[in-house]
């Protein structure tokens, strides 16, 4: 399978994007919705919507650690993000999140998986 990066502005608010592992085009693969695999993308940090963040602090030390690794080699693992209805929501990689804020970095990788409201808020609880 092979691993792609899209470069999306800060100004853009909205967009689509489709991949496939197929010959042939085809979408598939993955849970969820449509049964359309997850896709990796670049956002951009302002657009990701961290529910989670008020309620948990994050390991300075180990922000310090991936502040210094992405400095040197760049992000190894996308974040995973939930896409509901045009809006992306970030529940796991706050150390990543945190590091890439703190070095000034516009946007980050992540692993998007597309879902529903009730998705949501399964993971909100």
């Amino acid at each position: 399978m092979a691993n792609f990066v899209l470069q999306v502005p800060n100004t853009l608010r909205s967009f689509t994007v489709f991949a496939s592992s197929n010959p042939n085009g085809a979408l598939s693969g993955g849970s969820g919705s449509g049964g359309v695999g997850p896709v990796i993308l670049e956002l951009p940090l302002d657009k990701i919507r961290r529910p989670m963040m008020r309620t948990r602090s994050n390991d300075q030390n180990k922000v310090q650690e991936l502040m210094d690794s992405i400095s040197e080699i760049g992000l190894q693992v996308p974040i995973d993000v939930l896409e509901v209805d045009g809006n992306y929501y970030g529940f796991s990689g706050c150390h990543r999140y945190e590091a890439h804020q703190r070095l000034g970095l516009p946007t980050i990788r992540c692993k998007i998986r597309r879902g529903t409201k009730e998705t949501l808020r399964h993971h909100m609880r």
